[in-house]
């Protein structure tokens, strides 16, 4: 089981086998092709560590440089790669053709506070038993969900039938950056 998680970082120093390494120095230039110990002398030298970079060309590229400030960078990079990533922006509300004036309130509080954070909503309204025969119920409480968030967001599509649910999904006006 550690076995896995000592992959995931690079092997650093002594923890470098092969025989021969290509070395970049910590200016980013190329010191070429040399025995290991060599370049792990090197990098002692200059009070640094030999990083592996590429373990899997041929020979192992290795570079010269602080582990820690190395570490920080890879975290860094990460993160920035994580925030231009666009997650699931879609947020599912389900209900149904015979729900209570609360409970219809209250889930159209949520789907507004969705549209104020950015998300699309998609409100599924399901029908149960023969309730699918009052298709005009269900497609009127849709209705009422998108005239009172009309100021918020637009429809996108619907209210159309999918199985037993009726589906309407509103989109938000103004994309905000929203917080995670």
């Amino acid at each position: 089981m550690n076995r896995s998680r000592d992959t995931l970082k690079p092997r650093v120093n002594e923890r470098i086998r092969v025989k021969r390494v290509r070395v970049i120095g910590p200016d980013g230039k190329q010191l070429g092709i040399m025995p290991t110990a060599e370049a792990l002398q090197r990098a002692y030298d200059m009070d640094l560590d030999l990083i592996e970079i590429a373990p899997h060309e041929n020979p192992p590229v290795c570079k010269i440089m602080n582990y820690g400030k190395y570490l920080y960078e890879l975290k860094k990079r990460e993160k920035e790669l994580k925030k231009k990533q666009v997650g699931t922006q879609l947020k599912e509300i389900r209900l149904t053709s015979r729900i209570g004036e609360h409970d219809f309130n209250v889930k159209l509080k949520k789907i507004r506070e969705f549209l104020e954070h950015g998300y699309r909503v998609k409100v599924s309204l399901r029908f149960r038993g023969r309730e699918i025969t009052h298709r005009e119920l269900g497609e009127e409480l849709l209705r009422r969900i998108a005239n009172q968030t009309q100021d918020l967001g637009k429809v996108d599509y619907g209210p159309k039938l999918e199985g037993q649910f009726m589906v309407i999904q509103i989109v938000p006006f103004g994309r905000k950056a929203r917080k995670s």
